[in-house]
């Protein structure tokens, strides 16, 4: 489904070109013709998610002069690119990027593994651990103590419990953002946030931009909820955003609603520095677009040299720009299913007044259990196992890799939970379905990009530990070696991925 139209000037374009070839030199093994060369490259662009679908590509004689190359060569590339349905052309119109007709695009988001299939199959899918005990019960035993003057009210708190805001409030005036309570509205996880946000700020098919690639489930939100997505791609490795990129696009779509994640991005892990945070801030700024910021990563640091940069909020002391979502699902545990916004107290109001017509509040008991981890000592301990669990489980991951599938390239994020693998020129969508036949659960890339970017990855999970890990990659290994040695046919490729 093409979300928006875009336009790629010549010079961009053999920007990312040389940057391509630059990095994919090492693996040149035989010469092949200049047009075909030309092409390989804007189809393999596409696929990554650098350039989007329908974004419009310079003329031919415009993108022969910037690449030092003949017309000819350029008309040959293109026509070579419309024979491969990756590009399409109108006379007086141009041309621009496409994908094949008849290859389906990913629609799902990323739901958890049935319980009664974690026996026989492995999953690096969802981002979830086991809770961390003796804390989470500890905090509900003291939750159930605190409930008794609750119980003598309706139970129904739009805004959330008023000791739950305190305590993330303080959270936050901690981290150098001085927050009030008012400024606070708890919800039903980090994706029950962006959904009341993108319900309170997204009118159907206005343009909401996102990185490139994404987080899965909000991918799919944001289009269920009719909003036209401006995809703009992230930076080489974990380097951050591409804020030329990004700056083009709010000139260029003028999106209502920005959706990032700063800290430990999801799917690449990537940690924006002080100086991009800045600078994202005020180009929102600028362009009239809210930013919202995902936070449910940004206690997972596991790396003990990584210093955090501040929050996204402290670029926007006024609060007119940033708003922060975040949860407790990826630091404690998911079953809690608390998460919260931040954001100036008119537009928490607006937001409150708006969740009578959706679910009226979060669970009572679970909100007291939160606030009870984050006033005593149960967070910071439920924290520091996790981040303990998680880094033994990369570290696990990343050896393992190394020794079965030497030829996938991926760099370690010093946190979060995830890792964005190459597939060393395989098919991620088709690995996937391989892998899921043999027991073992990844999603491809595609479920991250817009449009069917991103085919040749695959997301790795920090959420397995011990003998599990390297079964799993052993898994992945011979997943790997069925689409190699052309054992999944596209028959065999489910309709939810591209071929």
């Amino acid at each position: 489904m093409v979300q928006w139209t875009s336009a790629v000037g010549a010079p961009q374009l053999a920007r990312l070109l040389a940057s391509q070839r630059a990095a994919t030199a090492a693996d040149a093994g035989h010469r092949v013709p200049a047009y075909r060369s030309l092409a390989d490259g804007v189809r393999l662009l596409v696929l990554e998610g650098r350039i989007p679908v329908a974004a419009r590509l310079p003329a031919e004689r415009e993108l022969a002069a910037a690449l030092r190359v003949s017309r000819t060569t350029v008309a040959a590339a293109f026509e070579a690119l419309r024979s491969d349905g990756f590009l399409a052309s109108r006379r007086g119109s141009g041309s621009w990027t496409a994908v094949p007709a008849g290859k389906p695009l990913p629609t799902r988001g990323l739901e958890p593994l049935p319980p009664e299939s974690a026996g026989s199959v492995i999953d690096l899918a969802c981002a979830t651990f086991l809770a961390p005990e003796p804390h989470l019960t500890d905090a509900f035993q003291g939750a159930v103590s605190d409930l008794a003057p609750y119980t003598d009210t309706h139970g129904n708190y739009p805004g959330g419990l008023p000791a739950l805001r305190e305590a993330l409030a303080a959270r936050y005036t901690a981290r150098g953002v001085p927050t009030m309570p008012e400024q606070i509205m708890v919800t039903t996880g980090a994706m029950g946030a962006v959904a009341a946000l993108a319900r309170q700020l997204v009118p159907r098919s206005e343009r909401v931009a996102v990185e490139h690639p994404s987080y899965a489930n909000v991918l799919h939100l944001l289009r269920d909820a009719g909003a036209r997505l401006v995809p703009v791609p992230m930076a080489d490795g974990l380097t951050g955003w591409d804020l030329p990129a990004w700056r083009q696009a709010f000139r260029e779509s003028a999106p209502r609603m920005a959706y990032v994640i700063a800290d430990y991005h999801n799917p690449t892990g990537a940690l924006a520095p002080d100086g991009q945070r800045r600078e994202m801030v005020a180009a929102a700024r600028a362009a009239g677009t809210v930013l919202v910021a995902d936070e449910s990563m940004t206690d997972l640091t596991l790396d003990e040299d990584v210093e955090l940069p501040r929050p996204m909020a402290a670029f926007d002391p006024g609060g007119s720009c940033v708003i922060t979502v975040g949860s407790v699902s990826k630091a404690v545990w998911a079953g809690l299913r608390i998460g919260w916004v931040r954001a100036a107290p008119e537009v928490i109001r607006s937001l409150v007044a708006a969740r009578v017509y959706a679910d009226l509040g979060s669970p009572v008991l679970e909100q007291l259990a939160v606030a009870r981890l984050m006033t005593g000592d149960g967070w910071e301990a439920a924290v520091a196992a996790r981040r303990a669990g998680a880094r033994a489980n990369r570290d696990a991951l990343v050896s393992e890799l190394h020794d079965r599938l030497p030829d996938w390239e991926f760099t370690v994020p010093s946190g979060g939970l995830t890792l964005w693998a190459r597939t060393g020129g395989l098919s991620g969508s088709r690995i996937a379905e391989a892998g899921e036949r043999i027991g073992v659960r990844v999603p491809a890339g595609t479920r991250f990009g817009v449009d069917g970017a991103f085919e040749g990855y695959v997301r790795l999970l920090f959420t397995v530990a011990g003998p599990v890990v390297g079964e799993a990659v052993a898994r992945l290994a011979k997943a790997a070696d069925l689409v190699r040695t052309g054992a999944v046919a596209d028959g065999d490729v489910p309709r939810t991925y591209v071929a």
